[in-house]
C-alpha cells in the first residue's frame, strides 16, 4: 500500500484516460444503447441477454482503452462486463420510479457515480500497470 501512496502518477495520463472512460460511458450508455437493451435489462424476467449485450458494449470499450494504453490490462474489459451489469441490475432492484419522482434521480445519480468510480479505478490500474 505504501508504494501506491508514494507513486507519482502522470497527470496527463490520468486526465486523458479518465476523459476517454467518460466518453466511452457516454457512448455506451446513451448513443449505442438500444431501446431493446434499455427496456430489456430492467424487466423482471428475461433481462439477462439485454443486460449483457449492454454491458458487453461497455466491456469492449474498456478493453479497447486498456489495450491502447497498457495491453496487459485488457482483462479490465471482463471486469467491467460484470461490474457494469451488477450496478445496472442493482438499480433495477431499487424500485421502478419515473423521472417525475425524486427517487428516480437519486437512484440514477448513485448508479452513474458507481460507474464513474469503477472508471477511476480502471484509470489507476492502467497508469500503475
Amino acid at each position: 500500500m505504501s508504494n501506491f501512496l508514494n507513486a507519482t502518477l502522470p497527470l496527463a495520463d490520468l486526465l486523458s484516460l479518465y476523459l476517454l472512460f467518460r466518453l466511452k460511458h457516454f457512448m455506451a450508455d446513451y448513443v449505442l444503447q438500444t431501446s431493446w437493451m434499455a427496456r430489456g435489462k430492467e424487466q423482471p424476467d428475461g433481462w439477462l441477454t439485454a443486460l449483457f449485450a449492454h454491458s458487453g458494449v461497455h466491456a469492449l470499450g474498456t478493453a479497447a482503452i486498456a489495450a491502447a494504453f497498457a495491453p496487459s490490462m485488457i482483462f479490465l474489459g471482463t471486469i467491467d462486463l460484470f461490474l457494469h451489469a451488477s450496478i445496472d441490475r442493482a438499480k433495477t432492484y431499487c424500485g421502478r420510479y419515473t423521472p417525475s419522482q425524486p427517487a428516480f434521480w437519486w437512484i440514477h445519480g448513485v448508479d452513474q457515480e458507481a460507474h464513474h468510480l469503477c472508471h477511476f479505478a480502471y484509470v489507476l490500474a492502467i497508469v500503475l500497470a
